[in-house]
């Protein structure tokens, strides 16, 4: 799912490891998207990628003109966001006693 969001420029990648603090999913992956149109094209590339590679039914919530989308693929949660709402909700600060597997700027 990081490819598919590197492949699509996504900016300030974050991939984090929740399972032993959380019991709805194992992992949130963190991104932005400089436009409403570049998150659409995010949440449009991941769902492609999870379906096609790993044949997973793929639930988004969200809309891209509220600056923040989830994917949600069972163990996985990707919320995609605006520079603007990641800041405001600063969900990473949030679930900090979480993992950082992997930072990409």
């Amino acid at each position: 799912m990081v490819h598919a969001l590197e492949e699509k420029k996504g900016e300030q990648i974050v991939l984090m490891d929740i399972h032993e603090i959380a019991v709805f999913a194992d992992y949130f992956i963190f991104c932005n998207g400089t436009s409403n149109r570049m998150i659409e094209s995010l949440v449009e590339s991941v769902s492609e990628a999870a379906h096609k590679l790993f044949h997973l039914d793929v639930k988004v919530e969200g809309l891209p003109d509220d600056g923040w989308m989830v994917v949600d693929l069972g163990d996985v949660a990707i919320h995609l966001f605006s520079p603007d709402q990641r800041e405001y909700y600063r969900l990473e600060q949030l679930w900090d006693k979480g993992k950082v597997l992997l930072r990409l700027q």
